[in-house]
């Protein structure tokens, strides 16, 4: 861990000029820029609104919060592992050609993606003040699910981005994974209209577990549950570590396969 830290702060400077090109190369030749990671989530939330609302709407007080709540920090997580995946072999030129500590290829994009989260979560306040929802001192802590969550993902950007150097076809497979852990993390439905087995389920879902946490501070007003902020730490140490271990055991092969 010294190392990687050390190498962070030796090469902040490259990794601050990264970041600043990938969010100029997210919305390169759009006449909105940047404009468009505050209307993609509200648009989509418009739009999920009209067609669920109806469904759910005796068992969902304020869709609309419900519904939003969840989908920028899942959209947040399935845009930068799917980002990611591909990181170090569109930077092969690079990589080839200087060195530098190769980690900072998917960690810009992991950083670049949460500035771009950050800017949507405008979206969700102006859903609270439309919507009418309550206020509440419980708000203040749904930061600190956001911080847990941006570790949660690195590691998991750190793994994929590993494994995609040696097996291509993930970046392919990827996609039906993000679709199934979309419907598996209750985004857009209640938790109570499954069976008692897929709710159990929904346990081992690290992206619900998140959601659940960061709906209980701004949908739920009832603050931090520690069983679940555990849950959540557990999973972001897990994935940071397995995904530091697996970077550093395979970057030196990289340069061969990418």
């Amino acid at each position: 861990m010294y190392d990687y830290f050390k190498s962070f702060y030796d090469y902040r400077y490259l990794l601050q000029v990264m970041v600043r090109r990938d969010i100029k190369n997210k919305y390169r030749g759009s006449y909105l820029g940047i404009l468009w990671s505050l209307l993609n989530p509200l648009l989509q939330m418009v739009v999920l609104t009209i067609i669920f609302s109806t469904l759910f709407e005796r068992s969902i007080e304020n869709f609309a919060l419900y519904m939003i709540s969840g989908r920028i920090l899942f959209d947040f997580f399935s845009g930068t592992t799917t980002m990611s995946i591909r990181s170090l072999t569109t930077s092969s030129s690079l990589i080839k050609k200087v060195y530098f500590p190769k980690y900072i290829v998917p960690l810009s994009r992991v950083i670049s993606n949460f500035i771009i989260f950050l800017i949507s979560l405008i979206d969700l306040a102006l859903v609270i003040v439309i919507t009418g929802a309550s206020l509440s001192w419980e708000m203040l802590f749904a930061p600190v699910y956001l911080i847990i969550f941006m570790l949660f993902t690195l590691g998991c950007s750190l793994i994929l981005s590993t494994i995609a150097v040696f097996f291509r076809d993930i970046e392919h497979l990827y996609g039906i994974v993000t679709m199934v852990l979309m419907y598996f993390s209750a985004i857009f439905y209640p938790i109570d209209i499954l069976p008692k087995n897929a709710e159990f389920l929904l346990l081992f879902n690290p992206i619900y577990q998140f959601i659940l946490g960061f709906r209980g501070c701004v949908y739920y007003n009832v603050g931090i549950s520690y069983f679940n902020l555990v849950v959540c730490l557990v999973w972001a140490v897990v994935s940071l570590f397995l995904g530091l271990f697996l970077f550093k055991r395979n970057q030196d092969k990289f340069i061969l396969y990418i």
